[in-house]
């Protein structure tokens, strides 16, 4: 997915699954309804054996979760054995980084708020938006530094996100801002505000995941300064 190793560690420890299993050289998740990211399987090592895909494929089925692969989309080798098994591409995923440096600014005052744990009011924006409260459920499962940025406009609680920090890398995830508050350039401040955190913990890069049918936040990244350094797909089957 990246070649970055730090990014790469910070991938899986900001988002991670409620369980792992290990099939030769494939490592899967447990989801519990939180998404693809977490129920999803992902090669650990190239030389993996592609006997080891119906094993992969008795775990998702132990778990109630239909089989589903994390495939960089440079893995070529991956995507044709999966290919041959009937599995067939979906979400085409870009991952993006910026300098934190780069993107710190002054926010206006009043309009971004670092907090841990989320008030009621995060989750009620989240699960307004696509962010579930099995997904939500994730954020207390991570183990490096973590907290969530609130979003205010008109007085009001408008959006929010979550970033974690792992060594030189941060990674924000569920950035929802209400309707009625967007094109309004909230999600860019509360972006900011994660640099700022992430880079009191130590880090000097913030990195996202983004589908590249959400076209109006890839431009909302772009704009900020990030640039693609990886990209992926979900690979499954029923």
């Amino acid at each position: 997915m990246t070649p970055d190793p730090a990014l790469a560690q910070i991938f899986e420890t900001s988002w991670p699954a409620a369980e792992t299993r290990d099939s030769g050289g494939f490592r899967s998740g447990r989801g519990l309804g939180a998404g693809g990211r977490v129920s999803s399987t992902r090669a650990l090592r190239p030389d993996w054996d592609a006997a080891d895909i119906p094993a992969v494929e008795a775990v998702h089925r132990d778990w109630g979760q239909r089989p589903m692969f994390r495939v960089a989309d440079g893995d070529l080798r991956l995507r044709e054995a999966l290919l041959v098994r009937g599995y067939a591409p979906e979400t085409p995923t870009a991952i993006m980084t910026a300098d934190c440096a780069a993107l710190q600014a002054e926010v206006p005052a009043m309009t971004t708020f670092t907090i841990w744990p989320p008030l009621a009011i995060q989750s009620d924006l989240w699960a307004a938006g696509n962010i579930t409260p099995a997904r939500q459920a994730v954020m207390p499962r991570v183990l490096p530094p973590h907290t969530t940025v609130l979003g205010r406009l008109d007085d009001r609680a408008a959006g929010s996100a979550f970033v974690v920090a792992d060594g030189p890398v941060a990674m924000i995830h569920a950035i929802e801002v209400a309707p009625q508050f967007r094109r309004r350039g909230l999600a860019g401040w509360m972006i900011r505000t994660a640099a700022v955190w992430a880079t009191e913990q130590g880090a000097a890069r913030l990195g996202l995941a983004v589908s590249r049918a959400n076209t109006g936040a890839r431009a909302t990244y772009d704009r900020l300064g990030f640039h693609e350094v990886g990209s992926y797909g979900y690979w499954a089957r029923d």
